[in-house]
């Protein structure tokens, strides 16, 4: 298991389009991901799950992940997050 935290520098935050694009992204990966903020843990394969935490411009969140290739996961993940999702 490896964690990364991640501060949401878009400046509308995690809301459907950077929601969507981070769940992509997501996918790509076999490992099990989940975003955590204030203690609620949910899928970030999951449009819902994710869209469900709220996640404004500013909130450090964590990105955790579980598998064969969790590193990459992770460390790509925080990388989007913390780049307002320029690729």
């Amino acid at each position: 298991m490896y964690e990364k935290k991640a501060t949401v520098m878009i400046q509308v935050g995690l809301h459907a389009r950077p929601a969507t694009f981070l769940i992509q992204k997501a996918n790509e990966y076999r490992s099990s991901i989940w975003i955590e903020k204030d203690e609620r843990r949910v899928n970030a394969k999951s449009l819902l799950g994710v869209l469900s935490l709220g996640v404004a411009q500013g909130v450090t969140i964590s990105v955790i992940a579980d598998g064969p290739d969790e590193i990459e996961a992770v460390d790509t993940l925080c990388q989007l997050i913390n780049s307002d999702f320029e690729e």
